[in-house]
C-alpha cells in the first residue's frame, strides 16, 4: 500500500493535521501566530547546517527552530517588544537560512520544497518522522494539557495553582519546534503557520470546549489535506497551497455557520 506516493502523501497530510490541531489551538488562544512564524522561517537555517553538516534535517531543524523560540521567549521576558523582536528575528533567520544555503557546494537543494513543501515525494520514513513526531507533540500536549489551559487562560490563577506560565510557555516552543520540524516537508517553511491557525480558528465558532475545538481542527485539517490532495492531482496544481486553499475555504464556511447560527438565536 505504501508502494503507491499518493496514499503516503495522504498519511502524511493527515498526520501533520493531526499534529498541529492541538497545537493550533493555543496559537490562537494565546495569540502566537508571528512566534509560530518565526519558529517556522527558523527552519531553513536549521535546514542549511543540516545539509552542511551531514546531520539529519528532523534534529536540525528541530535544534534551530527551538533555539529561535527559546531566544524569543527569553528575549520577550527581559523587555523587548514582542512583534518587533518577532519581526526582526522571523525574516533575519529565514535571510540567514537562504544565504547559508548558497553556500552549499556539492548538494543540490530544493529550495522550492522546503518553502512550500513537496508532499508528493514522502518517503517511508519521512511517515515515520511525520507520525513520530506528531505522535509526541500529541502526548507532550495531553500530558500538559490542564496546566496549559489554565495558564492560558489566566497567568495569575496558574501562579496560584502551583504553575509556572514561563514553564507551560517552553512546552508550546517545545511542541512548536517538533511540529514545524514534521510539517516541513509536508506543507513547506512559509505555509506550516498557515495549517497550525486556520483548523483552528474554524474550529473555534463551531466548538463549545477547548477539547472539542482540538478535535474539529483536526477533523478540518485532515478533510483539508484530502481534498487539497485530490484537487492538486485533478487540476495539477501544487500540492501544498492547495491543501491551505482547502483549509482557508473550509473556514469561510465555518464562519458563514457560526453567523447564521447567531443569526438564528
Amino acid at each position: 500500500m505504501l508502494d503507491d506516493f499518493m496514499t503516503r502523501a495522504t498519511l502524511a497530510g493527515i498526520g501533520v493535521a493531526f499534529a498541529a490541531a492541538p497545537l493550533g489551538c493555543f496559537v490562537v488562544w494565546r495569540r502566537m501566530a508571528y512566534f509560530g512564524e518565526t519558529t517556522a522561517h527558523a527552519a531553513i537555517l536549521g535546514v542549511a547546517l543540516s545539509l552542511a553538516l551531514q546531520a539529519s534535517i528532523f534534529a536540525g531543524t528541530v535544534a534551530v527552530a527551538l533555539v529561535m523560540a527559546v531566544t524569543a521567549t527569553l528575549l520577550a521576558w527581559r523587555g523587548y517588544t514582542m512583534d518587533t523582536l518577532l519581526g526582526v528575528l522571523a525574516h533575519s533567520s529565514l535571510a540567514f537560512g537562504l544565504v547559508a544555503v548558497s553556500f552549499l557546494s556539492g548538494i543540490r537543494v530544493d529550495l522550492m520544497a522546503y518553502l512550500f513543501g513537496d508532499i508528493l515525494a514522502v518517503s517511508r520514513i519521512d511517515l515515520v518522522v511525520i507520525w513520530g513526531g506528531g505522535a509526541l507533540v500529541i502526548a507532550l500536549i495531553a500530558w500538559r494539557w490542564s496546566a496549559l489551559l489554565t495558564s492560558t487562560l489566566n497567568e495569575e490563577l496558574a501562579c496560584a495553582s502551583g504553575l509556572d506560565p514561563r514553564h507551560e510557555q517552553l512546552i508550546l516552543t517545545l511542541a512548536l519546534a517538533i511540529t514545524v520540524a514534521v510539517a516541513i516537508k509536508v506543507v513547506g517553511v512559509l505555509l506550516i503557520v498557515a495549517m497550525l491557525i486556520i483548523p483552528a480558528a474554524a474550529a473555534s465558532g463551531l466548538a463549545r470546549t477547548p477539547e472539542a475545538m482540538a478535535m474539529i481542527a483536526g477533523a478540518i485539517g485532515a478533510i483539508s489535506a484530502l481534498a487539497g490532495l485530490r484537487a492538486a492531482y485533478v487540476l495539477d496544481t501544487p500540492a501544498g497551497p492547495s491543501i491551505v486553499c482547502v483549509a482557508a475555504v473550509a473556514f469561510a464556511a465555518c464562519s458563514l455557520i457560526e453567523r447564521r447560527a447567531r443569526l438564528g438565536s
